[in-house]
């Protein structure tokens, strides 16, 4: 079940995806798709961080900046301290991090640029082979809500995807 209400973002909650964004484009300077995702607890402090390492050498394809944050907020807070999390992601996340989102307890999540817009900057590229399920509708087939806020801020997400997958 996700709540699907627009509410207004305070500042804060503006600037921790503006953070998900730079961690983005920090990822792409670094070699790494242009991923971001960070985890903040319920009063707002940023408890994890993480680009994208889905790339060989070291990398592999599991290691989605949404799924990395997540689970080092998971083990960093544990299941009891979860709950008011916040998931800001540069990119709408997909199935596999919705799912992380959702069994590690995530509350709330706040996303810059629309699984659409994504696949428009990407194409058929075969890095990124984007499913086209937006995470409400995995959300919704939970049994518990999660608050989605998104697409926010698209301009400003895309940014690090020009050139970037061609």
């Amino acid at each position: 079940m996700t709540i699907d209400a627009t509410p207004a973002l305070s500042a804060a909650d503006l600037a921790l995806l503006r953070q998900s964004i730079d961690v983005a484009e920090r990822a792409r300077a670094a070699g790494a798709h242009p991923f971001g995702a960070l985890v903040a607890d319920a009063s707002g402090a940023v408890v994890s961080s993480a680009g994208n390492n889905s790339l060989p050498p070291e990398g592999d394809p599991t290691q989605h900046a949404e799924l990395r944050a997540v689970a080092a907020a998971f083990r960093a807070l544990g299941p009891d301290r979860m709950a008011g999390t916040t998931l800001f992601t540069s990119a709408e996340p997909c199935a596999m991090c919705s799912g992380a989102a959702y069994w590690c307890g995530i509350d709330r999540v706040v996303y810059a640029l629309s699984e659409e817009r994504l696949l428009v900057l990407t194409g058929d590229h075969p890095e990124n082979p984007t499913f086209s399920l937006p995470c409400r509708e995995v959300f919704a087939r939970g049994q518990r809500p999660i608050e989605v806020v998104g697409p926010l801020l698209e301009d400003e997400a895309a940014r690090a995807h020009i050139d970037f997958w061609v």
